[in-house]
């Protein structure tokens, strides 16, 4: 049962040497072998590249040296992440035999680290997605029900972790794409502040909203991975030079005098009401373990889905202009040139991802970039000023994640507008470029299934600390993260 040790669990045993690498390695690779049939997590897997990193970490063990905290145990990638010589989808017709030529910048910081990489995971084409069910190779199931989906777009690798395939994962989160599968899977999912993360070898999808962050099986293991990844990158000229030292050093002060704000417009008419329990049972947590909860506004939450997705789909529209079938993706046969872009977009892009590009194409065209993209920004600073004025009187924000669990297959699908509400809760944090940590808070009961529900902790630019030290507060007075799901 090695694939079910969290980080730290498993950087223990390797030290004492009560199993190799290659064991917990293969242990994941089993694990995958024997579930990710139903679940379909996984896209690439990377077996032998895997084993002999494995075989390296073992090596170094057996000759005495130390080991790092994430040396010779195994990840998982979405397959928006470049690693050279690996194929990289992004979960896409268009980009289904392409291999990277490089390696991103938190990937290769993970290797450096010593990470052994299982494999890529699904995603909605291109990150765009809320469900999973948009990925051009079928979609990922969640393995508390099967007939629910993970979330989305990092769904492959909210369910790899939540499935027990691998000891943590990585992720993107453009507008809730970490921290809502989080919470419909039921694992800790951290989305850093803007920039402390290089975006060097993301796939982009909205560049100025994109983050990659960690997936993991406890928040203390999260803060580890974060502590590994993030910092200024000369190749991502959006990136920053974060605060120095370890996110880990404050985890166990406890909360007691903290105060957290609860924004009531975060609690709304239509929000799953078992749903509303679950986050409000964890809020009156938080008060028992010292804290001060604090109501506070956000005005201008309301308006904040509506700015993103003016914002967001004017960003793809520029960033897939690129995957032509020219320079990037396949090429269809085609007579004239024009006619060669037609058609490798028509027959390699999914509708999703075609429906995001013209709507941004048009949200950008003349006569129409000042009444919608122009203010769309202007709104955009107005959601990440209310986040300031609220941060000069609280030191953090707990809200719900999804207005409701995991729902079915094809039970939104159907209405892109009802898919778009399941980001209502975690867009705000991408516009204003907060950091956002998601834990498990607790389950609601469907159809005598138990299905997670996430809480969500918001935080002040840079101040992951402080959210990480709420989060991990609350997970170690409860036993939700425990809870395996039933495979």
């Amino acid at each position: 049962m090695l694939h079910t040790l969290t980080l730290k669990e498993a950087h223990t045993g390797l030290e004492e040497k009560k199993f190799s690498s290659r064991e917990l390695t293969k242990h994941c690779f089993d694990r995958i072998d024997d579930v990710d049939t139903n679940i379909h997590a996984f896209l690439t897997l990377t077996k032998e590249q895997g084993l002999q990193q494995a075989d390296t970490v073992d090596k170094k063990i057996a000759s005495g040296e130390a080991i790092g905290p994430l040396e010779g145990i195994p990840v998982a990638l979405k397959d928006n992440l470049l690693i050279s010589d690996v194929r990289t989808t992004a979960a896409s017709k268009i980009l289904e035999q392409y291999q990277g030529t490089y390696t991103a910048t938190a990937v290769q910081k993970l290797l450096d680290a010593g990470a052994i990489v299982l494999g890529k995971t699904n995603l909605d084409e291109f990150a765009m997605g809320s469900s999973t069910e948009n990925s051009a190779y079928g979609p990922t199931k969640n393995p508390w029900d099967i007939s629910r989906v993970p979330g989305g777009s990092s769904g492959g690798s909210a369910a790899a972790v939540a499935a027990d395939e691998c000891i943590y994962a990585l992720g993107s989160d453009t507008g809730g794409s970490i921290r809502q599968p989080a919470s419909l899977c039921g694992v800790v999912g951290l989305k850093p502040t803007y920039g402390t993360v290089s975006r060097y070898g993301l796939i982009a999808m909205a560049s100025s909203l994109d983050q990659i962050g960690p997936f993991a099986k406890t928040v203390e293991d999260a803060a580890e991975i974060f502590d590994i990844i993030k910092g200024k990158d000369t190749k991502d000229s959006s990136s920053f030079a974060c605060p120095v030292g370890s996110s880990r050093i404050s985890l166990k002060e406890g909360i007691k005098g903290l105060k957290i704000g609860v924004p009531k417009e975060y609690f709304i008419d239509g929000m799953d009401a078992d749903v509303a329990n679950v986050v409000n049972q964890a809020i009156v947590q938080l008060e028992n373990l010292g804290a001060e909860i604090v109501e506070i506004e956000l005005p201008h939450t309301k308006y904040a889905l509506s700015t993103y997705y003016v914002i967001m789909p004017a960003e793809v529209s520029a960033n897939l202009a690129r995957f032509d079938g020219i320079r990037y993706g396949a090429r269809a046969d085609a007579a004239t040139l024009q006619d060669v872009y037609k058609k490798s977009r028509a027959q390699g892009l999914g509708e999703e991802v075609r429906r995001r590009i013209m709507l941004g194409t048009y949200v950008l065209a003349a006569g129409y970039y000042d009444a919608y993209y122009k203010q769309a920004q202007k709104v955009r600073m107005l959601v990440r000023r209310d986040f300031e004025r609220a941060f000069d009187t609280v030191d953090c924000i707990v809200t719900p994640t999804s207005p409701i669990p995991a729902f079915s297959f094809g039970e939104k699908s159907e209405d892109p507008l009802t898919m778009y509400l399941a980001d209502i809760f975690t867009v705000s944090a991408n516009i204003a470029g907060v950091p956002g940590l998601v834990v498990p808070a607790g389950f609601v009961e469907r159809n005598g299934t138990d299905l997670p529900v996430g809480l969500q902790i918001l935080g002040k630019h840079f101040d992951e600390s402080t959210i990480l030290r709420v989060g991990y507060a609350y997970e170690q007075a409860t036993s939700w993260h425990t809870r395996k799901a039933p495979l």
